[in-house]
């Protein structure tokens, strides 16, 4: 089946996105001694060119940004960032995309919750003020081109690239044409377009990715848990025994070591152990 104009149209935009967040995200790794993963070969790591990544679970999800701590170009570190790119142009589908990205992003992040990775997302198109709420109330950060500055950007060198589900396929075949007969000046200024018109937001964004990756360990609050074991099958008699349990009495059998992590951007990070060789393995992978 033929590739329709409009879905060639979103892989344009989703590679100018990318092309605009891989140089910004490459010269904040490399101040940083950080390595930023993209798609390309990458030899001891991956056999192809796609970025994957696998969550709790097991399975496999391709990304477009990652960055890693300790990583180089022939060994895979530990993620510190997650950054996601998409384009979608009614808001009939932004919010399948914001759980597409939630999706694929969140059980690789709860793999390594001890890293505590920032998340990110650059989208550009429509997207409801409900999808965008949606991937921030877990935990994302959102950099949003709206869809009036895509097409202001393209309009700047002289395209129009306004269009709804009643254009037809012919004008939007010549509209995808113009752009890929673009030289590479017209594109960076495209490029310089979006971020200008956006530039609080763009700045936002990585002001945000900033705070998390430079954030740096305040305290650590270490607490070892004893105490017997006591089982209760109602709430009420569960009740009952804490009314009466004498807090100031100490003794018992240990049970674990509750570790939190406190940082400077006011993250925290809460791990359990129930030996000393295991609390001390998170307090060293906490410093590398």
């Amino acid at each position: 089946m033929a590739e329709s104009p409009s879905h060639k149209f979103g892989q344009i935009v989703g590679n100018q996105l990318e092309e605009i967040m891989k140089p910004v995200l490459q010269d904040f790794c490399d101040s940083r001694g950080l390595y930023l993963d993209v798609q390309g070969k990458r030899s001891g790591v991956r056999k192809g060119k796609k970025v994957t990544w696998l969550d709790r679970y097991g399975n496999s999800h391709d990304l477009d940004f990652v960055i890693e701590k300790g990583g180089t170009p022939s060994q895979k570190g530990r993620p510190v960032a997650f950054i996601e790119a998409a384009w979608r142009r009614y808001t009939k589908h932004s919010r399948n995309k914001a759980q597409e990205i939630q999706g694929a992003i969140l059980p690789i992040a709860e793999e390594y919750q001890w890293d505590r990775p920032f998340l990110g997302a650059v989208l550009a198109g429509v997207f409801t003020q409900g999808s965008l709420d949606q991937l921030a109330s877990v935990g994302f950060k959102v950099l949003y081109f709206p869809y009036d500055s895509v097409v202001a950007a393209f309009g700047n060198i002289g395209i129009d690239v306004r269009f709804d589900e009643t254009t037809p396929d012919e004008d939007f075949a010549n509209c995808v044409a113009a752009i890929e007969a673009l030289d590479d000046s017209a594109h960076d200024r495209i490029k310089q377009y979006l971020i200008e018109a956006n530039g609080d937001l763009f700045q936002s964004f990585l002001k945000e990715l900033e705070r998390v990756l430079d954030r740096m360990i305040e305290r650590l609050i270490v607490v070892p848990l004893f105490g017997d074991e006591h089982e209760f099958h109602t709430i009420e008699s569960a009740a009952s025994y804490i009314d009466g349990f004498a807090e100031g009495e100490n003794g018992g059998e240990f049970r674990k070591y509750e570790i939190i992590a406190k940082f400077s951007n006011g993250d925290s990070i809460e791990a359990s152990f129930r030996d000393k060789v295991e609390a001390r393995k998170f307090l060293r992978y906490l410093c590398g």
